[in-house]
């Protein structure tokens, strides 16, 4: 995927004038948000199990490489073969020669962000060799050409009517003519598709949500059950998944899997949980005869010992973006990369660089919301700071907004002066703007006032209306004053 993160700004303003987009983002809070909610309210240890999922993680992360060891020793012991990837090139590499040496057309595969993050799907079509994504939320953006806007539900941005289109589109070839109007059909449809693309298959691939040291196997947990069909029906059955993906043991894996369903769609568990540990043995009645996991660096192991290590605690629930303002106002495309919202903030400058993806970090409020409901508690707002520090050492802000900042810290540094400019701006500002409590055009404020009207201060600042009052007093708010603004026409 060639990203497009520098174009943030662009991408945001498309976004915001696309309708259909604003209509699909608009469901999120009272879906996703709402039975997280429930989910978390309905378990007394919730937090407790936070915590210890937290822990974890953080141990795996201190312990990496004798775990990625034991993981190793244990895959081969029961006869799988796992394979280094130190790059997303490298991962390529080893697939397509798998997929080669399997002599394989056509390969499915289960929903994995990391093979999105590899661009999977593009390399093996370039050398012939044709990707069936079986997720159905996978599968309509695979027709789209689309890149997925949501970690958990790749096709969220997609309405109701575009997937009609789509599926009239391309099953035509399959018989199918009808458009349909029903979601339930056009499940079946997609199902009575994809069956016989399983069965044709000549490789599966599958991420995985955790890796088990103890037992060297994998966990995947999904709702539609494609994930076993695409592991056991082909022969040969390969796994991408990041280094990061380990726990120690099964025992640990439950706990995971206790927060991560809450988090993601607010269910107990997710329908499948599915745990794999090589390949096809004798008696067994299914199963794949050839078993091979890659393992990706990619830029994972440079954040151990840095303050991006607990990022490293994700497990991609997406409980972050579905809680964040801005994923909710402009989506996962606006992001421009694999990984949207809050965690790709972070994610994304470590993985491709912060010189192509600097916006990501400052594009959000620092509300705190997706630290608040991190199944790990990952401090993400801290560490998009962080992002922003090492932006801001690197001089790649534009020359206005640091000459800003560094006026800014130089009154922050001097408090008398500082008080004496906010109230001076407060008063001339209350006074300018004591006729419709609300300026449509300002002065250094273009950003703000460019969409939307910017209300005028009371007219003292904080510390002087403490100072006269002995408390804070209540701010008026006029008609045309509220928490955003009023939106122009």
């Amino acid at each position: 995927m060639q990203a497009t993160s520098h174009q943030f700004k662009d991408n945001v303003k498309r976004a915001m004038g696309d309708a259909e987009l604003q209509a699909s983002l608009s469901k999120i809070k009272n879906g996703f948000v709402h039975k997280r909610a429930a989910a978390a309210a309905a378990l007394p240890e919730f937090e407790t199990l936070r915590d210890e999922a937290r822990d974890i993680k953080n141990h795996v992360l201190g312990h990496l490489d004798i775990y990625l060891e034991r993981f190793t020793a244990e895959v081969e012991a029961r006869g799988g073969h796992v394979h280094w990837a130190p790059t997303a090139a490298d991962a390529r590499r080893i697939i397509i020669d798998l997929a080669r040496d399997s002599g394989a057309r056509t390969i499915t595969k289960s929903k994995s962000m990391v093979t999105e993050e590899i661009a999977l799907n593009d390399a093996l079509e370039q050398v012939g060799i044709e990707p069936i994504e079986t997720d159905l939320g996978e599968y309509i953006i695979q027709l789209a050409k689309e890149p997925p806007s949501h970690i958990i539900a790749p096709a969220i941005h997609k309405t109701k009517e575009q997937v009609a289109e789509l599926f009239l589109r391309h099953h035509g070839r399959y018989g199918k003519t009808q458009r349909l109007t029903e979601p339930t059909d056009m499940v079946r449809e997609a199902r009575e598709v994809l069956r016989q693309k399983y069965l044709d298959a000549d490789m599966g691939i599958t991420g995985a949500n955790f890796l088990v040291a103890e037992t060297g196997s994998i966990i995947l947990v999904t709702n539609e059950g494609n994930a076993d069909l695409t592991l056991a029906l082909p022969k040969r059955h390969v796994v991408v998944a990041g280094i990061e993906k380990l726990v120690p043991t099964l025992e640990d894996a439950s706990t995971m899997l206790r927060v991560l369903a809450r988090s993601a769609t607010g269910q107990e568990f997710s329908s499948y949980t599915t745990l794999v540990t090589g390949p096809k043995r004798d008696g067994d009645l299914d199963g794949p005869d050839d078993f091979h996991i890659v393992l990706l660096d990619n830029g994972r192991s440079g954040m151990i010992g840095t303050e991006f290590q607990d990022m490293l605690r994700c497990i991609r629930c997406g409980a972050c973006m579905n809680h964040c303002p801005v994923y909710n106002a402009v989506g996962g495309h606006a992001y421009g990369w694999v990984y949207p919202g809050p965690m790709g903030a972070v994610l994304t400058p470590a993985l491709i660089g912060v010189d192509e993806a600097g916006h990501l970090p400052n594009a959000s409020t620092f509300c705190g919301r997706c630290e608040q409901v991190c199944p790990v508690r990952i401090p993400l707002p801290r560490m998009m700071r962080a992002w922003r520090t090492r932006e801001f050492e690197r001089g790649l802000n534009p020359t206005g907004q640091r000459w800003g900042l560094g006026l800014w810290a130089w009154f922050a540094r001097r408090p008398r002066a500082y008080r004496l400019l906010s109230r001076t701006g407060a008063a001339v500002l209350g006074r300018l703007g004591r006729g419709n409590g609300r300026f449509r055009r300002l002065p250094l404020a273009g950003g703000w006032t460019g969409v939307r009207d910017l209300p005028a201060p009371e007219g003292r600042s904080f510390v002087a209306a403490w100072k006269a009052d002995g408390r804070p007093t209540a701010m008026p708010v006029s008609p045309t004053q509220g928490t955003t603004g009023s939106t122009k026409p």
